[in-house]
């Protein structure tokens, strides 16, 4: 029997905070026919999202990181375009530099409703962003075993997307304050590991015949088989205020699956560590970033990050030419060198204080700051 390779396709979902230009605070309320038109341009590429200030994003089934890196282009572009027709404009930063949650309003459907009434006050403070990267892997089993094996690169890609420094106004001295929130839900974190696809799904319909979940689409792991597309879909990312850097997180995510896939046709596989160390890691780049290094479990020390970015390009270089996005995962060495959304939000603060401005204005441009990255280079 011929073996068919996996289709590695690629679909990248996005959450955005929709800011009043002129007081840089969240909307409230976005207004109805701001989503309307939305709709209109881009049908179901476009959703509302949980709170009313926050919009979602998703490119369709696309066959390389560079398709998909354009589609996401033109939606940032149209969600732009129109928020500005209502003196608003998205912010791809996972927390706002000084909004209050309580303010939020959530959105009034069936789903959210049941949400907001279940989590309470957890889901209430849920102002929050992401990224989310699906990769097409038609097999549930392979699906199920990249699952266990991926989880070791996860807190190397957290690093790399870090933007949410900030929370109501205040320095949380996290790159990634947003996991902090997101932890406080059940059902997060780390993924399980299972021998077999059909055990995952055992443990997952025994809490759907429970009556506490409706579907895996309410398991809110760091990476899960997708409840809805036969894809292994990785959630741990902040969502990148710099396009660019969305698209190198995307190209390493399908070239390490690639290169696990490989090596599970050679009879091998990447060595599975137990949640505890990796959650070191995760709580590592959460905290630090790219800044203080994380731990080679195979050599049991702390390393530089850029070394061990290194490593994982080494190991992807292969795959990323193969499927054509090998210059859009070395730009990662960028990411490095400039510093992700989170050092830079961070550097803009503390400049403005330095000048002079007071809290709240110094706060106010970084605001700015992330309405004019989410559009450049579009």
């Amino acid at each position: 029997m011929e073996h068919v390779e996996p289709s590695f396709t690629i679909g990248i979902e996005e959450e955005y905070l929709l800011v009043d230009r002129e007081s840089r605070d969240l909307v409230i309320e976005a207004p109805d026919g701001l989503m309307d038109e939305c709709e209109r341009r881009l049908d179901q590429r476009v959703s509302r999202e949980f709170l009313q200030s926050q919009i979602e994003v998703g490119t369709s089934k696309c066959n390389t990181i560079k398709e998909a890196a354009s589609e996401l282009a033109f939606l940032r572009k149209n969600i732009s375009e129109v928020a500005g027709e209502y003196g608003l404009a998205p912010i791809a930063a996972s927390t706002h530099p000084f909004a209050a949650w309580g303010a939020q309003k959530h959105t009034p459907r069936e789903r959210y409703d049941d949400l907001a009434r279940d989590m309470q006050g957890v889901v209430r403070r849920l102002l929050i962003c992401g990224m989310h990267v699906h990769v097409g892997l038609d097999d549930d089993d392979l699906r199920n075993d990249l699952t266990g094996q991926i989880a070791y690169f996860l807190p190397h890609l957290l690093a790399l997307t870090t933007s949410s420094p900030f929370w109501k106004g205040e320095d949380t001295g996290l790159k990634s304050y947003r996991l902090s929130v997101f932890n406080e839900l059940p059902r997060t974190g780390l993924p399980e590991t299972f021998d077999s696809f059909d055990e995952y799904e055992r443990h997952l319909n025994a809490l759907v015949r429970a009556g506490v979940i409706e579907d895996g689409s309410k398991l809110w792991w760091d990476v899960r088989p997708s409840a809805r597309f036969p894809t292994l879909e990785m959630r741990i990312a902040d969502a990148c205020t710099n396009i660019a850097d969305s698209v190198t997180v995307a190209a390493i995510y399908v070239s390490l699956l690639r290169m696990l896939y490989t090596l599970k046709r050679s009879n091998q596989r990447w060595r599975r560590y137990a949640n505890m160390l990796i959650q070191e890691n995760r709580w590592r780049a959460q905290r630090y970033g790219l800044d203080e290094g994380l731990i080679d479990f195979g050599k049991g020390e702390i390393f530089p990050y850029a070394e061990l970015l290194e490593e994982i390009l080494g190991l992807i270089e292969e795959h990323a030419k193969a499927l054509d996005c090998w210059d859009e995962a070395a730009h990662a060495r960028q990411i490095i060198a400039r510093g992700t959304s989170a050092h830079r939000q961070v550097a803009i603060f503390n400049a403005a204080v330095e000048n002079g401005a007071e809290k709240p204005e110094a706060l106010r441009q970084v605001v700015d700051f992330l309405i004019e990255e989410t559009v450049s280079g579009l």
